[in-house]
């Protein structure tokens, strides 16, 4: 009888553990669809952000690029894997430094002038986050507004477009 009770009770705990890892790792288990985040826009309203733009870049080509054969850049490119190594290093400096990363801001820049030539524009990221000002807040919402995190390294030399000046699609 003492064999018997040892063997049901190997059983349920088998059986509980079974649940349990296939629960956590989702084995055999379908994921759930992807939803949309907050903020797409279609390829038409894309189109429409591009050439609401145009007037600005026309008057930076104008004043700036006037004299030479490259126009200044509209866009810039990051892969992949650029992207997501980037947020990892972000997340990992941001801990570090003591803050709790929820974003990324993306900036318009311009690089240095050399030789007379006016630089292309640019786009970098830099993470954003709060400062981790106490460990177990229940009540986040009085953490303050997420800002740019102070020494964190930002993300820039993505490709620039083809050609530099070129509009949405590409």
């Amino acid at each position: 009888m003492k064999k018997l009770g040892t063997l049901i009770f190997g059983i349920i705990l088998g059986a509980l553990a079974m649940y349990l890892y296939y629960n956590y790792y989702g084995v055999g288990m379908e994921q759930p669809p992807i939803g949309a985040p907050k903020g797409i826009i279609t390829p038409k309203e894309a189109i429409a952000l591009d050439k609401a733009f145009n007037i600005k870049h026309r008057i930076i080509n104008d004043s700036l690029f006037k004299d030479t054969k490259i126009k200044d850049n509209r866009s810039s490119w990051w892969s992949i894997e650029d992207i997501q190594s980037y947020i990892n290093y972000a997340e990992n400096q941001a801990g570090e430094l003591g803050y709790s990363m929820d974003g990324l801001r993306v900036y318009l820049g311009s690089h240095p002038s050399i030789n007379g030539q006016a630089g292309l524009t640019t786009m970098f990221l830099i993470p954003t986050g709060k400062l981790n000002t106490s460990q177990g807040n229940i009540l986040p919402i009085f953490q303050g507004p997420s800002n740019d995190i102070k020494g964190a390294d930002g993300l820039n030399l993505g490709h620039d477009g083809v050609p530099p000046s070129s509009n949405y699609p590409q």
